[in-house]
């Protein structure tokens, strides 16, 4: 399917990237709203009135904080930044893609794999430091001794497929999602592709808390102790 005209299509090639570029530094300008918004109340735990950044901000913590807990338990906390910042970054990116004249960076599979690939360092790196290298690698091993080597062949080849998997899923949900809201707004102008755009927004976050909740797994499994 051929695009239309795109505000970025004079990158070209490089039109994901240069979207992802845009999508980090509207991610970075909303973080120093907040954190200056935050700063300048001091010790006030009182809500603002209406639809502020702060009232957005705290929303997003509250309900990373409860996905971490649910997930990882004791200790959670030093995990959600990681959670919260896959959940904006990626949630901003399908939410772009529901604007006129932009392409979501997530509908394009090196993008969506490099995220993969960020949630597979940072799992294996929490698991490294929350257990050793040793105690993070007899994960690989089973509980048996003597199925060692095929636990190890299997294990490998799963979490090797984990970054892709992850990278695919996203793709291909948000790409068939433009598709399908780019077909309907060509065909009909008006009142059908309000539903589509409900519908985009749903699945936009679904995916952001689909891979969000992924990597809290993976994050789970990696630094449980064997007992």
């Amino acid at each position: 399917m051929e695009h239309g005209f795109t505000w970025l299509s004079g990158f070209g090639v490089y039109e994901p990237i240069a979207t992802a570029v845009l999508v980090s530094l509207v991610v970075a300008l909303f973080a120093f709203v907040v954190s200056r918004r935050v700063a300048g109340l001091g010790q006030s735990v009182d809500p603002e009135d209406g639809l502020t950044v702060r009232n957005v901000s705290e929303v997003l913590v509250d309900g990373m904080n409860g996905l971490a807990e649910g997930v990882l338990g004791h200790g959670y906390e030093r995990y959600v930044p990681l959670l919260a910042a896959f959940f904006v970054y990626i949630l901003t990116c399908n939410l772009l893609g529901l604007i006129p004249g932009f392409l979501p960076p997530t509908g394009h599979f090196p993008m969506t794999f490099g995220l993969g690939l960020v949630s597979f360092v940072a799992y294996n790196a929490y698991g490294m430091k929350a257990q050793g290298v040793g105690g993070h690698l007899k994960h690989f091993l089973g509980p048996v001794i003597f199925i060692a080597p095929l636990m190890l062949i299997i294990e490998i080849f799963s979490h090797g497929f984990r970054p892709v998997s992850l990278g695919i899923r996203l793709f291909a949900n948000m790409d068939a999602d433009h598709k399908v809201l780019g077909l309907f707004t060509d065909l009909t102008h008006v009142v059908i592709p309000v539903a589509f755009y409900v519908l985009g927004t749903f699945v936009s976050v679904v995916q952001a808390f689909v891979f969000t909740m992924l990597t809290a797994i993976y994050i789970s499994l990696a630094v449980a102790h064997d007992h």
